[in-house]
């Protein structure tokens, strides 16, 4: 079993800060059980344009409101609390938040904690050892 608070990851090399964005990765693939689950906010005022090439990602919103629009097909939608967004095709998207836009995430493969977006938006797939 594991229990892990949200302050045990604050400012360790778990807590991922940008200028659009922070996410705080609760859990990683190093725990072996097939996802990793994030909590992440997008700063209000900001735009991030993403593509997991290589990942599923569940997105749900707990606070704040954002549009977010699927770059392949130009529809857009307003994610607010409660509303949730699954990447089941990779989607390339784009997310605008209208305030700072707290969401819950889950990643499958998960991801390790040392994945970088690169130019197109997309974290290379990483694997843990062993």
């Amino acid at each position: 079993m594991i229990v892990r608070s949200l302050d045990e990851i604050t400012d360790t090399e778990a807590d991922i800060k940008t200028e659009n964005w922070r996410s705080r990765r609760v859990v990683l693939a190093k725990e072996k059980v097939g996802f990793s689950f994030h909590e992440t906010v997008l700063y209000a005022g900001t735009e991030s344009t993403f593509w997991y090439a290589n990942h599923v990602e569940l997105v749900h919103c707990v606070e704040g409101e954002a549009e977010l629009t699927n770059e392949e097909t130009g529809e857009k939608h307003i994610i607010t609390p409660g509303t949730l967004y699954l990447l089941n095709g990779h989607e390339r998207h784009t997310v605008r938040p209208k305030t700072d836009f707290r969401v819950l995430c889950v990643f499958n493969p998960p991801v390790t904690g040392r994945e970088v977006h690169d130019e197109n938006g997309v974290y290379p797939l990483v694997v843990e050892e062993g």
